[in-house]
């Protein structure tokens, strides 16, 4: 046990220090490696088995963090659709980095423990941690001291396989330097361009030609899926407001917040400050100067707009404006509250100088009354809120139980919530409107204990403190489409690829007469008539060239000497450029350059992610690593409401 970790750690939501040690505690919890008995393994890692209850932790977790991370900013499309298989190969390559720590024999002490988590300032009170936070944290999700100190002290062994690694890939200054001339190298070039949708108006394709591509390919053209289905929506925003309480449930609320309707004591001050320098005592002396012409009556405004060496206060008469405790240096503050209004400080001696300070006015410390129309309206605000997030939080709960309790049907749960049973528009796997169109939704819906086993689906977060359970109510397979459905759109097609193969085709007779003697290249465009562009000298991030041009460029090899390199790139739209390629000229390596040494260090990164990857596979493949074959869509689709 470590007795001196729950003694001295502190700071809320003390599960994060999972994901700042390593990675699977962040995304997985302490639960996700326990297992069950019934439960289907997922993938297994040597004699670990990892089963389906844990990824779906897992899952739910890494949704949970999302949320809270991105806040009112959150989406439920905001989720991949492979979202869940992340999660089971992130699993497995912490099982394995797991599994090899321990054969290993790599380990982590109790002081290394403690020293990892004293930098972590969230577990810091005051600079120091704290006993009973820390045990309230670790009730608030679940786990005890034990459990959260053994996979602490995994995931530090882990984080040393990882070190071990990562740390012994380097990059020798002759490398550096190829890579900076490569980076850094500029192309002179310039490309003609031959358009594809130039070309179709003189393509005509027949009706015999699409029967003929259709009979082909008509495998290809099917109506996907689709799916209708019935849902209860439960949002926080959509509940109805409480109504309001007795007064006296308002006045517990102020009593225990009555700092929510105060505000302290406020202090008008102005200073006269005499910087230091260099020589202490003349400073001392001249701020003594000053504060013996106050003391004989002389204007503390003018006085400050003539001495103060406060450039931000000097012009102003030395007016610092209203302080409250805790803004200012904890000597001027001490000098300026024990002041009474109209009063001048002897010399204060602060970092920053030798300040007189007089206070010029008073604003005492308010408190807003109970009875005050503000103050009520506030205090009901707050009761509605927190009885809302009561009220959803049992509701989540309960609309889970409920589904799961009666999967056959919505009414049960509709009818217990108060909720509508609403029902969608047609929508597929990838393509829906409304609340369809959310990846997590379709996921959700398209789920084989909801296509095929007439069940309802485990709750979906469908955005910030909204879920959302469904049922199929309509579903139709895929089918295969008729001719007269796509022989317009086949039509198109045919066009479109001819097209672009007459396009790639002229381009290809143009290179042929360019490798040619004494061609001149814009005489060449200029006879087939496609225009030319000069980009000019550009590097290999350039701005304003079409990706695949500049792809085709840095991959041409250097002209010779008294010649021109071509080559010829296919854009994405199926417009092809003939690419002459003119100059070029690497960049100038200098070690002593921060962007250079930047950059080397970006390359020795690269290159122990690399090392870290093959690693990982070697290991991986020396446990005999087997995956489950079952799809992602036929596990559980999205985490459930908590």
């Amino acid at each position: 046990m470590l007795q001196v970790i729950r003694e001295r750690l502190s700071g809320p939501a003390v599960w994060v220090i999972i994901g700042l040690i390593t990675v699977p505690f962040a995304f997985f919890g302490i639960q996700t490696f326990r297992t069950s008995a019934g439960d289907p393994t997922v993938a297994k890692v040597g004699g670990e088995n990892i089963t389906e209850g844990q990824v779906q932790h897992a899952y739910e977790g890494r949704v949970r963090q999302f949320q809270e991370m991105m806040g009112e900013n959150f989406k439920s499309s905001m989720i991949p659709a492979n979202f869940r298989d992340d999660v089971v190969n992130e699993m497995v390559q912490e099982a394995v980095l797991r599994e090899h720590a321990h054969s290993g024999g790599y380990s982590a002490s109790d002081a290394a423990i403690l020293k990892t988590l004293e930098t972590i300032p969230m577990f810091q009170k005051e600079g120091k941690f704290d006993k009973e936070a820390y045990a309230q944290a670790l009730k608030m999700q679940g786990m005890n001291a034990p459990a959260f100190e053994r996979q602490l002290r995994e995931g530090i062994a882990q984080d040393q396989v990882r070190e071990a690694v990562l740390n012994s890939a380097f990059v020798t200054p002759a490398e550096a330097a190829a890579a900076w001339r490569l980076a850094k190298q500029e192309r002179g070039f310039s490309y003609a361009s031959f358009k594809a949708a130039d070309l179709e108006g003189a393509i005509s394709i027949s009706d015999d030609q699409v029967a003929k591509f259709f009979a082909a390919n008509g495998d290809k053209y099917k109506a996907p899926e689709r799916l209708k289905v019935q849902y209860l929506e439960l949002a926080l925003d959509a509940l109805p407001p409480a109504a309001a309480p007795e007064k006296s449930v308002l006045k517990t609320l102020y009593d225990a917040d009555t700092a929510s309707f105060s505000t302290p004591e406020e202090r008008r001050a102005s200073h006269i400050l005499v910087s230091v320098g260099a020589d202490k005592a003349a400073a001392q002396k001249k701020a003594a100067e000053i504060k013996a012409k106050v003391d004989a009556g002389g204007d503390f405004t003018a006085l400050a707009k003539e001495f103060s060496e406060d450039p931000g206060s000097k012009q102003a008469g030395g007016d610092l404006g209203l302080v409250r405790k805790g803004q200012m240096t904890p000597k001027f503050e001490a000098a300026l509250f024990a002041l009474k209004a109209g009063e001048v400080s002897a010399p204060v001696e602060t970092e920053f100088g030798f300040h007189i300070i007089k206070l010029v006015d008073l604003k005492a410390a308010a408190t807003k009354p109970f009875d005050d129309p503000g103050v009520q309206s506030q205090l009901l605000a707050a009761y509605r809120k927190k009885d809302a997030e009561t009220r959803y939080k049992d509701m989540s709960e309960k609309l889970e139980q409920l589904a799961f309790e009666n999967s056959a049907s919505l009414e049960p749960a509709a009818k217990a919530l108060n909720l509508d049973i609403k029902v969608t528009d047609w929508f597929t796997r990838k393509e829906g409107t409304g609340v369809a169109s959310s990846p997590a939704f379709q996921q959700a819906a398209f789920a084989s204990e909801v296509i095929t086993g007439g069940e309802n689906s485990k709750p979906v977060i469908a955005g910030s403190n909204k879920l959302v359970v469904l049922r199929k109510s309509e579903y139709q397979p895929p089918r295969p489409l008729k001719l007269d459905e796509v022989k317009e759109a086949i039509r198109v097609e045919l066009k479109t690829q001819q097209a672009r193969a007459k396009a790639v085709a002229a381009a290809e007779a143009m290179l042929k007469e360019a490798a040619q003697p004494k061609a001149v290249f814009a005489d060449l465009a200029a006879a087939k008539g496609v225009s030319v562009t000069s980009p000019g000298s550009v590097k290999r991030n350039a701005e304003g060239v079409d990706k695949e041009v500049l792809k085709a460029v840095f991959k041409l090899p250097r002209p010779t000497a008294s010649g021109i390199s071509y080559g010829k790139a296919v854009l994405a739209n199926g417009d092809v450029a003939v690419i002459a390629l003119s100059t070029v000229r690497d960049g100038t390596p200098s070690p002593a350059d921060p962007a250079f040494i930047t950059q080397a260090g970006q390359l020795k990164d690269a290159l122990a992610g690399v090392e870290f990857a093959g690693f990982k596979s070697l290991i991986e493949k020396s446990m005999g690593v087997s995956r489950s074959k079952a799809k992602a869509a036929d596990l559980a689709a999205e985490a459930p409401a908590k």
